[in-house]
């Protein structure tokens, strides 16, 4: 499962994201559109950011995301 993260920091192929309060480096090498800082990626194990979706849907998937959490009392950190 893949959960969209926000750009905030670029140095040439890769970027810092951050993801529920969590930051991280991740490759851009795959991707084949060039991105900005407030973009959001769609990120693999391992470090790789595979894909940029639009901000409208990293949202809804974020809400529902913390909804499902929620819902079972889970933590998406453990996901």
């Amino acid at each position: 499962m893949a959960v969209p993260s926000r750009i905030v920091a670029l140095d040439g192929v890769m970027a810092t994201v951050e993801s529920y309060g969590c930051q991280r480096q991740v490759s851009l090498m795959l991707l084949d559109e060039e991105v900005s800082i407030g973009d959001y990626l769609l990120v693999r194990a391992g470090g790789l950011a595979f894909e940029r979706i639009e901000a409208e849907q990293a949202l809804q998937a974020l809400a529902l995301m913390d909804e499902i959490a929620a819902t079972d009392g889970g933590d998406v950190h453990t996901w």
